[in-house]
């Protein structure tokens, strides 16, 4: 069924192309929320984000990509820290089980 909807739509524009999960992203969309997507619309965005993101690469060391990656990263994840050393004083302490 789904296939059958992939293609009774009108093709993409040439200037590039929407993927099968990203149609199947969009139908789902389209199912869940009821709204419509202009695929036109939705391929111009890419090749925006596509090319602001090729201008931003040109502009930019790698070293200094690097970083700001890293530095995303650590505010996104807040790393969880166990005392391994305080858990094993702990099960020292407690009495063996009787055999």
């Amino acid at each position: 069924m789904i296939r059958r909807i992939i293609r009774k739509r009108r093709p993409a524009p040439t200037l590039t192309g929407i993927s099968l999960e990203e149609e199947l992203a969009l139908i789902r969309v389209e199912l869940m929320y009821g709204l419509r997507v202009n695929r036109e619309e939705y391929l111009r965005r890419k090749v925006d984000e596509r090319n602001e993101m090729a201008t931003r690469m040109r502009e930019r060391e790698p070293a200094e990509m690097l970083a700001d990656l890293r530095h995303s990263l650590e505010r996104s994840v807040r790393p969880t820290v166990v005392d391994l050393h305080s858990r094993r004083q702990a099960r020292a302490h407690q009495d063996p089980e009787p055999a």
